[in-house]
């Protein structure tokens, strides 16, 4: 018998060898992911894989497993699913969505476990970038007089450059991408 199976406290399979210890889990992440717009299906998945099974960026990515991510969610581990940046490579194609026999709503799932990521401060680097675009522009692509030339070419009324009642909208993201004051 080896030295892990001698150990009195529960531990999860992490994959690649590692056990999550007991201490480490969040028995209430389940619970406070299907309190999020999106989450609420989360109970119902009996992991039966048609999400990764068609899963495209499962495909060419394979740490984006929507199952894997679900049970992950299910057993408590909230740092890993919220630290890691798998929870952002969703497509949000539907897909999953779409084959899941018992009606979980995984892109919305997706997208409640972003939302999570978001406000305990972990997402991608591009993140705050397109948030500032968005406050002083109003637009992820702000137009420029190149762009208006081609639309009048195309026959199409030109667009103005910014957007700034966008800035409003943002609410709670205001502080995001800006340098936090140490």
């Amino acid at each position: 018998m080896d030295a892990q199976r001698n150990d009195p406290s529960p531990a999860v399979e992490m994959g690649e060898g590692r056990m999550m210890d007991e201490g480490e889990l969040d028995f209430g992440f389940a619970q406070e992911v299907s309190a999020e717009p999106g989450g609420e299906g989360i109970v119902k998945c009996f992991a039966c894989g048609s999400c990764s099974a068609g899963c495209p960026v499962r495909r060419f990515h394979p740490t984006f497993n929507p199952r894997r991510i679900i049970r992950m969610v299910l057993l408590g581990m909230r740092d890993a699913v919220l630290r890691d940046p798998f929870v952002w490579l969703c497509a949000t194609c539907f897909t999953c969505q779409e084959r899941c026999p018992q009606g979980v709503r995984i892109a919305d799932l997706m997208r409640a476990l972003k939302n999570l990521a978001l406000r305990s401060g972990n997402m991608p680097e591009g993140i705050p970038m397109q948030v500032n675009l968005l406050r002083e522009k109003g637009t992820l692509y702000p137009l420029d007089e190149f762009d208006n030339k081609k639309r009048t070419k195309a026959g199409l009324p030109p667009l103005p450059g910014a957007h700034e009642d966008v800035g409003v909208l943002l609410g709670d993201l205001a502080d995001l991408g800006r340098p936090k004051e140490e």
